[in-house]
């Protein structure tokens, strides 16, 4: 939708700086989108090397309902890199996203679906799917958006964990 053409309401003119904060939103959301799409990037890919490119300073995330660990983000993605190492095939797909802004900080909540796998002594797949939501606090810093604090939240997994197979601790 364009931005609406100025009003004029007596003897001011309104429009432009409506029109402005309208621009400032859309950037703001689409900026979010992407920091949401970098982070799946960042897991599927192994790239831990852009954590700070996604997390703020002092961020924390919590995979609890994964069956993981919650804490500051750098130790909690060596933990993921650690959980992750035996399914070399990631596909996160984020979906659902709603964001709300209130100035510098914004929360968002999206749904991701996370397939899973990894080759079988046969030759065929083993796939795993994981889904639910994440629930994030967003700050903006000097290099971007950034994620705060991120909680997930599985609420499907379709297929079975192999019969002895442990998530790392």
């Amino acid at each position: 939708r364009l931005p609406r053409a100025p009003v004029r309401t007596g003897d001011s003119l309104r429009g432009e700086e409506d029109a402005m904060d309208r621009i400032q939103v859309l950037e703001d959301k689409l900026a979010i989108r992407e920091l949401l799409s970098r982070y799946a990037q960042m897991v599927d890919f192994r790239e831990w090397e852009r954590m700070d490119d996604v997390f703020a300073p002092g961020a924390t995330i919590d995979y609890r309902s994964t069956g993981g660990q919650a804490g500051p983000y750098r130790e909690t993605l060596e933990w993921l890199d650690r959980a992750l190492e035996p399914w070399p095939l990631n596909l996160h797909f984020i979906t659902n996203v709603a964001i709300e802004l209130d100035g510098d900080r914004a929360t968002s909540r999206c749904y991701f679906h996370a397939p899973m796998g990894r080759a079988e002594a046969d030759g065929s797949q083993l796939v795993i799917t994981n889904a639910g939501s994440y629930d994030d606090d967003l700050v903006r810093t000097d290099a971007g958006w950034r994620i705060a604090k991120r909680h997930c939240e599985q609420t499907i997994m379709i297929g079975q964990l192999p019969e002895g197979y442990d998530i790392p601790g």
